[in-house]
Parts: C-alpha cells; sequence; structure tokens
C-alpha cells in the first residue's frame, strides 16, 4: 500500500492536532496501520519511548552516576535537557580532548549548569536513512545504493537500529527499526526511481493523476512525527537529495518541527548536477540541518558520496553529551533556544538549536 492514498487523511489529522507523542503498543501490531509501505519484517530492537538501558550518559567525575532517562521523548515528561555536540577546528578535524569545564550552554541566553557530562564515543544510535529516488537522483542512484549499504555495515554496532525510507511521489517504508544490517541491505537496493520512467528502471504508473512531485518534507515528517519520536537516545537522519521539494503537504517549517519535537539531527548529503551551484535545494538543507545540529555535505560523484558517509560516521562517532536541568521550570510547550560555546578559539560547534519544552 502505498503513502499517496493515505496521506491526506493522515496529514489533515496531524497539522490539526499535531500530539506530542504516540502511543505504540509494539512495531509488529503498529506495523499494518502504518502510513509507509514497502517495509520489510526485521527482528524486533528496542520498542517505544522507553529510555535505553545500555546508554552510559555519566559525568566523567563521577562515574557511577547516570542522567535520568524519560519514558517518553524529551517534549513530554523529563526534566534533563541532553544536548549532543561535535566539534571541529578551522581545518575541520574533530576535537575529541575536551572537558567539561570547557563547554558552556545557554538557554534563551541564560547559562545553564552543565550537570552531566561524556565524551563517549560508542553510545547507541538510532538511525534514518531517507533515500530520494525522484527523477533527478536516477543517475546515482546505484552508487547511492552501494555508499549506503556500506555506511550502515560499517556504523552500526551492537545495539543500534535503522529503518531505511525512500521518497518521491510517494513515501516507502522499505525497513523499520532494525540492528540487522543484512535487513537494511536488502532495504537500500530496493530502492527505486519511483516515477513513470521505466527506460532507465523507474517503476511505470506512480504518478498520481493530479499534482504530486517529490515529498522531501513529508518524508522528513513521517520519520520523525511517526518513527523518531517514539525512541529514546541519539537520533539522528541522513538524508540523500538535491533538497528540492515540489509536492508535499507539509511545510520545511513543519518538518523540521518535527525533527526539533523528536530531538533528530538531521544531515543531508546534497546531490547536485556538476554545473548546479545555486537554487532553493542548498538553501533548504542549510536550513534543516543549521536548526536541527546537523551539516550539509555537497556530493557531485561517487567519490563524493563515500567520502560524505565517512565523514557522517566520523561525526555521529565523535559526540559530547551535555546534560542541564533547566533554570526555567515552566510546563508552557515553548521553544526554547539552545546555544553552546566552548572556551577554546576558532573551533566549531554542531549541536540542535533548542527543544519544545513540556506542555502544562
Amino acid at each position: 500500500m502505498r503513502l499517496t492514498s493515505l496521506a491526506a487523511g493522515i496529514f489533515t489529522f496531524a497539522l490539526a492536532a499535531y500530539p506530542v507523542a504516540t502511543t505504540i503498543a509494539s512495531r509488529a501490531a503498529a506495523a499494518p496501520g502504518k502510513a509507509f509501505a514497502g517495509q520489510e519484517s526485521a527482528p524486533p530492537g528496542p520498542m517505544g519511548g522507553g529510555a535505553r538501558d545500555d546508554i552510559p550518559q555519566t559525568d566523567q567525575d563521577q562515574p557511577s552516576q547516570q542522567i535520568p532517562q524519560s519514558s517518553q521523548p524529551l517534549q513530554v515528561a523529563t526534566t534533563v535537557v541532553n544536548v549532543f555536540a561535535t566539534v571541529r577546528d578551522h581545518h575541520n578535524e574533530i576535537i575529541s580532548d575536551l572537558t567539561k569545564d570547557d563547554f558552556r550552554i545557554y538557554e534563551d541566553g541564560v547559562q545553564q549548569k552543565v550537570s552531566y557530562f561524556s565524551k563517549e564515543v560508542n553510545l547507541p544510535i538510532t538511525l534514518a536513512l531517507l533515500m530520494d529516488t525522484s527523477y533527478s537522483m536516477h543517475n546515482i542512484l546505484v552508487a547511492e545504493q552501494d555508499a549506503a549499504s556500506r555506511f550502515v555495515s560499517e556504523v552500526l554496532r551492537k545495539k543500534d537500529e535503522a529503518l531505511v525510507i525512500s521518497f518521491d511521489t510517494d513515501i516507502n517504508l522499505l525497513a523499520d527499526f532494525t540492528e540487522d544490517p543484512n535487513v537494511l541491505d536488502r532495504a537500500i537496493h530496493r530502492a527505486t526511481i519511483n516515477v513513470d520512467a521505466s527506460g532507465i528502471g523507474g517503476t511505470g504508473g506512480t504518478i498520481p493523476s493530479q499534482g504530486g512531485g517529490t515529498d522531501l518534507y513529508d518524508a522528513i515528517y513521517l520519520a520523525c512525527h511517526d518513527e523518531l519520536s517514539n525512541e529514546a537516545g541519539r537520533k539522528a537522519i541522513v538524508l540523500l537529495t538535491d533538497a528540492e521539494d515540489t509536492g508535499s503537504k507539509v511545510s520545511l517549517g513543519e518538518a523540521v518541527e518535527a525533527a526539533q519535537r523528536a530531538d533528530a539531527v538531521i544531515h543531508v548529503i546534497l546531490i547536485t548536477d556538476s554545473g548546479e551551484t545555486e537554487g532553493y535545494g542548498p538553501g533548504v538543507a542549510a536550513r534543516m540541518t543549521s536548526d536541527t545540529g546537523g551539516r550539509v555535505i555537497n556530493v557531485r560523484n561517487d567519490k563524493g558520496l563515500e567520502k560524505a558517509f565517512d565523514e557522517i560516521s566520523e561525526e555521529l562517532r565523535s559526540q559530547y553529551v551535555l546534560g542541564y536541568y533547566p533554570s526555567n521550570p515552566k510546563r508552557d510547550g515553548t521553544f526554547r533556544r539552545i546555544k553552546v560555546d566552548v572556551d577554546r578559539p576558532d573551533l566549531k560547534i554542531l549541536a540542535r538549536k533548542g527543544y519544545y519544552a513540556p506542555g502544562s
């Protein structure tokens, strides 16, 4: 079942109510009614919004102390804000020797006390791989698949989990959360150019008769709202696309907000033609990554894809964890802006820009 026939009803409900959390009894029970199609069944991994018991977020001075974890996503039930930060120098090299005292963290301009700190590189990751399969990707899809398959094989470790989604005029969940790289590999290689272009390997007859286009924003929204919002710990989206949307029902702002509410960082591998240097694609990619704490990597060929995945892999495995109790106790549902600084000059910090406070 394709998303096209369901999206209107789903998004009418979602945008009208915008629930901050979805209760899912189990993935197996939820799968038949999901808004995605084409997924491969996989062994169940950690489920729901429950905190993983394998995430050791500790202060380096107190190794036995653990960060309290909420049983729901951040904006629902927790009083601890966790910020994952990557720090690079002016040569774009990862800085891995910072301490708790090197960091300063601010919420809405007010400095917060860093209560928890860790520079572990092996904290579990929940990853969503989103692949653009619109016509503009047909020349590089095979290279995308090969590079993405190698990436998930190398980056995923024990306790990590990932899903695979393809999007064009429709959105397909090719593999739900799994720790099995073989399931992910098969899902990645099932992605096809899903426009009426059978001569270049596409599937004919899938363009809606009225309207339609590349549903980039819808794909991000669904990945965050329906999938990542129910997960705990580090969450990231790796998006392979030219960042041009021509058919979504939600806006760019709504897609970004869904990522922020799910506590997910968006990394974009921006695939462009050799002569393309301008357009709204790069601007869209910059907005999504800047607002969520990710980065854009421009790619023009197969070698660029390999390098881009290597950089993101390094990024995901080189994060500091900063935890603090907000000095503002109000449960008003507002967006709180976060700024992370370090005491050393000429360093670039990647961290999310904020979070949504709990509602009353």
